[in-house]
């Protein structure tokens, strides 16, 4: 484990409070300081990844360079702190009991009773510390899901208490993040249920060093002190976190509320430098001044859940700080698009984005739309899915194939413009067999997506098991659809644009895990950028 040192972020009272946001602004604030800062989120639920879950159970499923699926907050991390995480960085139940039950059928236990203590928190145990023991990193912050009293988040909360004395008291600190509701009928801030979380975690053998309380008005120092008091913290580590207009406020808030001093405190390491932000200021404010509207329509079948589309979501909003504008984002589910109503759904919008997605529901309405954005020449960006209903459109409509389809939809065509990767056809299983994690995409000179990324030659991400068959690449090129991003390993295609178009592009891989506060993607800014001169 060397000289780092750990920072566990654990919720009560309810989910969803945002211990992935506090995670990454405390990250931030650290990294600004200029220590070497990761982030790792360990999730009870027993599934192996999220890969296999459906977007409305737990949002979108985030993918790691070295193609790990992971829990959507890592997306927090990588786009607050400018870094790149891995598979270490998501840990989950089934990956702990599955370690452990194979270790057992090896023989690895020589014979002993296998139990949750101390096999499944000593496996835990390792993989938090697995991030540590390069001395690659001064603090890891490692948020546990789920909220305290959770059955499934036991044997995590053992663990990190038994770390505390296996690492040194001096190099774990525990933040406890809760909330404080207000009761409008009284009028009232409560802080009963913070004390009852804590209560739990005290049972748990846990003594919370930092209280970060969620609250919608602000928090009065009477009130600080009745939580301090009852809950056995310094009332300088009773840190609130009001309810704001955007994420992006949160690290300011939290270096106002003193959260990475007190956290420095608690480590015993010497503050080294002042956390100036001034890049990050810059970002919000420019989001916040920005008065120009462009509406950008983003169509998807997953749109009940805004989370199912979240890095979509932030890329979208990074690009339009660059761009100096406000990105009003409409979700339309393509499953409510029709011949009939397509130019009423869509004729308002500076933008169309074609969300990515498996399976054919809503599959006919992103055609419709990417074909409705093809003959009104609205800027266009087709994501995985997206890319793939672009192709059939052009397909059915341009080279007049009106069977073209993709076989992951019907077997029954003639023209399988979009057919499954040689690779995955013996492939049965569905959790971690698809084509994923980063991969290189030569770019075509002189093409849209060239200009816009400036290089020849650049690295995306992907989640995907069907690809566009080259069988047909030729005849899409003499019509006006190129292949403007290819691998060059394999020759499979990356990117396809459209020549006679101001802005229609369609990516094979996902843009949206690599765009960040800092480092905005350029395919998101050139796609806001021309819906900007499509206003004009």
């Amino acid at each position: 484990m060397g000289n780092t040192k750990y920072v566990f972020v654990t919720g009560g009272v309810t989910s969803s409070l945002g211990k992935g946001i506090i995670s990454a602004s405390l990250g931030r604030l650290l990294q600004a300081r200029g220590y070497r800062v990761t982030i790792q989120k360990l999730d009870p639920y027993i599934n192996v990844d999220p890969g296999t879950l459906n977007p409305y159970e737990h949002g979108e499923c985030y993918v790691t360079d070295d193609g790990a699926e992971t829990d959507l907050d890592l997306g927090h991390y990588e786009r607050f702190l400018d870094i790149q995480t891995s598979q270490a960085n998501n840990v989950t139940t089934g990956r702990i009991y599955q370690s452990v039950i194979n270790k057992e059928r090896r023989g690895d236990y020589l014979g002993k009773t296998v139990q949750v203590i101390p096999h499944i928190t000593d496996e835990i145990k390792r993989r938090i510390t697995l991030l540590g023991s390069k001395d690659e990193y001064d603090i890891i912050i490692t948020e546990i899901g789920g909220t305290v009293g959770d059955i499934e988040s036991l044997p995590y909360i053992e663990a990190v208490r038994q770390l505390r004395w296996d690492l040194g008291e001096e190099n774990v600190v525990f933040v406890h993040l809760t909330l404080v509701p207000y009761l409008s009928a009284s009028r009232e801030l409560k802080t009963k249920p913070t004390q009852h979380s804590v209560k739990v975690l005290l049972e748990s053998g846990i003594q919370p060093d930092v209280l970060v309380l969620r609250a919608e008005h602000e928090l009065t120092r009477d009130l600080r002190k009745k939580v301090a008091l009852f809950c056995n913290v310094q009332l300088d580590a009773v840190i609130q976190s009001i309810d704001v207009s955007t994420i992006y406020e949160v690290p300011l808030l939290m270096q106002e509320e003193g959260l990475d001093v007190m956290v420095l405190k608690k480590l015993k390491i010497a503050e080294k430098g002042s956390p100036e932000l001034k890049d990050w200021k810059e970002f919000l404010n420019k989001l916040k001044s920005s008065e120009e509207e462009i509406r950008i329509a983003l169509v998807g079948k997953y749109v009940e859940l805004y989370d199912a589309y979240k890095s979509i979501m932030e890329s979208l909003t990074h690009a339009g700080v660059i761009n100096r504008v406000k990105v009003k984002i409409t979700c339309v589910h393509s499953e409510m698009i029709t011949p009939e109503n397509v130019t009423e759904k869509l004729e308002r919008y500076h933008g169309i984005l074609v969300a990515p997605g498996f399976g054919d529901r809503g599959v006919d309405g992103k055609i419709l739309s990417a074909k409705y954005a093809r003959e009104n020449k609205v800027p266009f960006l087709g994501i995985c899915l997206g890319l793939q209903c672009a192709v059939i459109e052009f397909a059915r409509n341009v080279l007049g194939y009106a069977d073209a389809s993709s076989t992951e939809m019907t077997n029954i065509t003639k023209h399988p413009v979009i057919d499954l990767m040689e690779e995955q056809k013996g492939v049965t299983e569905k959790g971690g067999t698809m084509r994923l994690g980063g991969y290189t995409c030569a770019l075509k000179k002189g093409s849209r997506v060239q200009e816009a990324y400036q290089l020849d030659l650049v690295r995306e991400r992907h989640r995907h098991r069907y690809e566009f068959n080259n069988d047909f690449l030729e005849a899409f090129e003499q019509n006006g659809m190129i292949a403007s991003g290819i691998n060059p390993e394999n020759g499979l295609v990356e990117i396809m644009e459209q020549t006679d178009h101001p802005w229609f592009v369609g990516t094979q891989f996902h843009p949206e895990y690599r765009s960040t506060v800092l480092n905005p993607h350029p395919l998101f800014i050139t796609f806001i950028k021309s819906a900007i001169e499509y206003t004009g």
